[in-house]
Parts: C-alpha cells; structure tokens; sequence
C-alpha cells in the first residue's frame, strides 16, 4: 500500500472517530478546520467528505455538511499498521501522562492520542475499555473519554491491600536460594539507584519508571494471577502518580531512592525483618504522600 493512500486511509477513519462524537443530523466543521483537526490537506478533507457522502454518511451541499448517520465498522478503511502490544501501549500511555502531567478531569481525544502512539484507533479504544473498568478514565456522555482519579477511600483501600501483596513478597524473596535470579537484578537495581541519586536534579522525572521496575520486581518472585492484574492499577496510581501535585517531586523521588535502597541492603542481607521494617516504612510514606496530595474528584 502506498504512503499517500494509507495517509488517507488513516485521515478517513480519524474523521469518522470524530463524527462518533457528533449526532445525526449535527452540522461538521468547515474543510478548513477538519483540515487543521486531522493534519491533513483541503483536498484530502474533501475527497474524504465525497466517500462519506456516496456511503450515504453526510449530506454535502455547499458549505453545509450534515451527518445523517453515526459510522459503522464496515464504513472504515483498512490501515496496515505495525500493532503495538497491550504492554506497549500501556507504557507510552502512562509515559504521556506522566511526562505532560496530565490531570485528572481531561478529556482523551483517541483520534489524536492514537496518532501519537502509532495505533489504530479502535486499539486505543480497546485499551482504554480495559482501564475502565479500575475506574482509571470513563466514558463521557457524548461520546470519548475522560481521565478520572481516586477517592480517598479508594486511595486507602488500595495503599491497605498493596501493604499485604508486598510484604508477602518479600518474605517469599528472602528465602530464595543465593542462585535465583533475583539477587542480581536486586544489585542492578541498587546501581540504578544511585546513579540516579547522583542526577536527581536532572533526571527526578526518570524516578516513576525506576519506581514501577522495583516494586514489579520484588513482586515478580509471587506467581499469582491476580497479583499481576492489580499491578495495572498500582502502575497509575503510584508509580505514575498523575493525580499527585507535582512542586515537591524533586525531593519527594529522592527520599523514595533512599528508601528503596534500604530495602535493597536489607533483602540483599537477607534480614527479613529488617526488609519487612523498611518496606511498612516505605509505603506508609508513599500512602500519606498520596493522600496528601490527592486532588478531589469524583471516582466513577
């Protein structure tokens, strides 16, 4: 398929997501602003406006466009797309929300979030159904998504039952054997800590991903499928953090490091009750720095 028709292709289905937005009978906009909306040329505007009138979608008579009928799946164009896993997708998401400190309240335009990830729009459409349903962004009364955040009760719950899940893990790590796996990674971890620390003022932004892999790692040694599925919801709210205030971050992913790696020492001397000490300490921290920072909103 050649660039210029899959650019088109891609430029027809975004003007159909748009048009899932509006209702039957809503005027669309002037050529020049769904020109500007989808980045596209006037003339592939207007030849997208001609396929969807001959498909019986709008009514074009001048500068008057009429919508007669929402888009079907079988309006859409094939586009051949490199597909990025769920995985993927989940991280260049979270890395927009963390790195544009995205509030919560913000409307997601998927016509223009799928174009800057690189995926098909009813991918992104599916993606976010699945954080839906932890009450991490909602549907909008007419059509789209929204961002939401937590209450504080929500906020206790979670901090309460992510308590039980890590500190089982840690007694499941100390007694691994000295050949597992997971005492290299611990060493790994420990130097990108301190490298880190050393370009904290540069760099504190680097702390939520470093955050996300130690506690996904200490998690790791836990097969348990339920487990995993939390770790989507433990991914946004602490790692991520995109509800928290951000003026004390700096300070705030400094002190984590140091706390990290006092778990680190602690598990790495197999002291269980020392790493089980040092990680109550640690979340308790990270639970009042949540809700002391928790912006309030209503949960859907």
């Amino acid at each position: 398929m050649a660039r210029t028709d899959e650019r088109f292709r891609e430029a027809y289905n975004a003007l159909l997501d748009y048009c899932e937005t509006l209702a039957p009978g809503d005027q669309l906009p002037a050529e020049l602003a769904l020109a500007a909306h989808l980045d596209v040329s006037r003339t592939v505007v207007r030849t997208a406006l001609e396929r969807m009138q001959a498909k019986g979608l709008v009514r074009w008579q001048g500068r008057e466009k009429t919508l007669l009928r929402l888009p079907l799946q079988d309006d859409r164009l094939h586009v051949q797309m490199e597909q990025l896993s769920t995985e993927e997708l989940e991280r260049v998401f979270l890395d927009w929300v963390l790195r544009f400190d995205v509030p919560p309240g913000t409307a997601l335009n998927v016509t223009e979030m799928a174009r800057k990830f690189g995926v098909p729009p009813h991918s992104l459409q599916e993606f976010l159904a699945s954080l839906s349903r932890f009450g991490l962004v909602r549907r909008r009364p007419r059509g789209g998504w929204e961002l939401v955040g937590f209450t504080r009760d929500y906020a206790i719950e979670l901090s309460d039952f992510r308590m039980v899940l890590e500190l089982n893990a840690v007694s499941h790590l100390v007694a691994l054997p000295t050949d597992h796996q997971i005492w290299q990674q611990l060493a790994a971890l420990e130097a990108e800590h301190l490298a880190l620390a050393a370009e904290i003022d540069t760099r504190f932004h680097d702390f939520s991903v470093l955050d996300e892999r130690f506690h996904t790692t200490i998690g790791s040694v836990v097969r348990n499928r339920f487990v995993a599925e939390f770790q989507k919801v433990i991914t946004l709210v602490f790692h991520y953090h995109y509800q928290w205030d951000k003026k004390d971050e700096r300070e705030r992913n400094l002190a984590a490091i140091g706390e990290h790696l006092r778990i680190i020492e602690a598990l790495t001397d197999r002291n269980e009750d020392g790493a089980l000490a040092a990680v109550r300490d640690h979340l308790r921290t990270s639970k009042q720095t949540l809700l002391s920072s928790l912006r309030s909103h209503a949960l859907a």
